[in-house]
């Protein structure tokens, strides 16, 4: 939990309570109200008649007293939607007005910020989910990204801030929380220190982040933070909502060398005024023994910890069945040093587990995609989100469908990204295959479609966003991945060998099935 007091926060919470009210009785209307319900971390849900609660699980940690909250609010209010999302927070949905105020002052109680979770505000800060426990990473990133959100915390009312700040630290050249394309990204090297990256982003105008600093320490990354805000305020566009993010700052101060110029300035600056920002967090080093052997598969991994191992759960879409919550916190509630981590595509682990317990763990999350396609990443969706413009989500779920009934191999199709407006929260632009909600004009009507992006990369030093294709017709979309499978599935090859041998190959195949 943040320095600021539990107290503090729960004194926002009947303002909160009265505006909600009269949202719901019909005196506010919705976007009055989403601007205003976002620093609570809420927004209502597309019909107007309940709202959404985003829990702010900082460096995607949550602990079995977190997981103990989520499983005590769906047992106690009947929940029956949960969705984990790709800034590694989770999402408790369908929450009626006669309990949304309830539920927020239970988080707070529960040590669970919510404050700040939307709006303008810095989010949940990221962080590589397997960092502590991954064998081939280069240091543990937990503790510093922890850090950093309890400081950010503290500029949740400050003036002039970016209409997102995304903050993400990464533990090896995976790069799976995009930190080199972040607002502010501290990318882990082997030597223990962090390279610095700043005013990247995915969404409109995606830009990837400028290296303005390499081998920082990580006691110096709050200089970094204040830095970030300093520079926006100089030199950020928030009169303009539309460009309120970081990114836009490369433009406007001439192009990348002219923002890490003006960047390390505000460094400089705040190096000089002689504030106290050096920080040593806690560090809480795996001490469990493990004993026996596991075999490993897709959902059981080892850890560079001896004797103790992961279990692997990707609910399709991001949206576990809530049974399998619940079951999962009664089956690691009394066993020590056992969490769950989310992942920025969804997944969650469950770290720390002796061979003997991951039975147990794999039987209570039995709603776990079968293949890698079926960990496909989705954005909740516009049959939810205010402001989706697709269901990304039954699009999802209608192509899983049909690559199962197709019997198309494991590996011929690749995790893909779905987002349903350009807003990118299924990351869309830095998949393999990405697909982004749209329309298209066909015989003088509307029709609902996606565009296609492909040949997105993440890893550091390989970073490319996707390339736009054209937009396919929603309906169409099963149809040409089930004949993207079966082309590569023909070929021998996994999906990524057969793209790689022949890059402009899906190009020729999509064709055909662009409106």
């Amino acid at each position: 939990m943040s320095s600021i007091s539990v107290e503090t926060w729960k004194e926002e919470l009947p303002l909160f309570r009265e505006r909600t009210a009269a949202f719901y009785s019909g005196e506010m209307n919705k976007a009055a109200y989403k601007g205003f319900s976002g620093f609570y971390g809420s927004y209502a849900q597309r019909d107007g008649k309940a709202s959404m609660l985003r829990l702010r699980m900082p460096a995607g940690r949550v602990t079995r007293n977190r997981l103990g909250f989520v499983a005590e609010m769906i047992r106690k209010y009947h929940l029956t939607k949960v969705h984990f999302t790709t800034c590694q927070t989770i999402q408790l949905h369908d929450l009626g007005p006669d309990i949304l105020g309830d539920v927020m002052e239970e988080a707070l109680d529960a040590g669970i910020v919510i404050i700040g979770g939307g709006g303008d505000y810095p989010r949940n800060v990221m962080s590589s989910p397997l960092s502590g426990v991954e064998e081939d990473e280069y240091f543990d990133v937990t503790p510093w990204a922890e850090a950093a959100g309890n400081y950010l915390l503290g500029f949740i009312k400050a003036e002039k801030m970016p209409r997102k700040l995304k903050v993400g630290f990464s533990n090896s050249p995976k790069n799976l929380t995009h930190a080199t394309y972040r607002d502010l990204g501290f990318a882990a090297r082997e030597d223990g220190k962090f390279d610095v990256y700043s005013a990247g982003g995915l969404g409109n105008n995606a830009r990837m982040g400028v290296k303005i600093a390499e081998a920082v320490e990580p006691e110096k990354i709050l200089y970094y933070i204040k830095a970030m805000w300093l520079t926006f305020r100089a030199y950020g566009n928030y009169e303009s909502r539309g460009k309120a993010r970081t990114r836009y700052m490369q433009e406007a101060l001439g192009g990348p060398e002219q923002y890490r110029e003006a960047f390390l300035q505000k460094l400089k600056e705040v190096m000089d005024s002689g504030e106290d920002l050096d920080i040593s967090p806690d560090t809480e080093p795996v001490t469990r023994q493990g004993s026996g052997e596991c075999k490993e598969s897709a959902r059981v991994r080892r850890q560079k910890q001896p004797g103790l191992y992961t279990v692997v759960w990707h609910p399709i879409g991001g949206q576990p069945r809530v049974e399998s919550l619940t079951a999962l916190y009664d089956t690691i509630r009394d066993i020590e040093a056992v969490e769950m981590r989310l992942a920025p595509d969804e997944s969650a682990y469950i770290i720390n587990l002796t061979a003997d317990e991951v039975e147990g763990v794999l039987n209570a999350t039995r709603d776990s995609a079968e293949s890698l396609f079926e960990t496909s990443v989705s954005c909740i969706g516009a049959s939810i989100c205010q402001v989706g413009l697709r269901d990304s989500q039954e699009l999802l779920a209608s192509c899983v469908r049909a690559v199962r009934e197709a019997g198309i191999a494991d590996g011929a199709l690749p995790q893909i990204h779905i987002s349903g407006c350009p807003s990118s929260c299924g990351t869309h632009q830095t998949g393999s295959i990405g697909f982004r909600g749209a329309g298209k004009m066909v015989d003088g009507k509307s029709q609902p479609g996606f565009m296609l992006y492909v040949g997105g990369q993440e890893r550091q030093g390989q970073e490319a966003f996707g390339r736009e294709l054209g937009v396919i017709l929603s309906e169409r979309i099963p149809e040409f991945l089930v004949a993207l499978g079966k082309t590569v599935q023909t070929a021998g090859k996994d999906y990524e060998a057969w793209h790689s041998s022949d890059p402009e190959a899906i190009e020729k195949l999509a064709a055909d099935y662009l409106a």
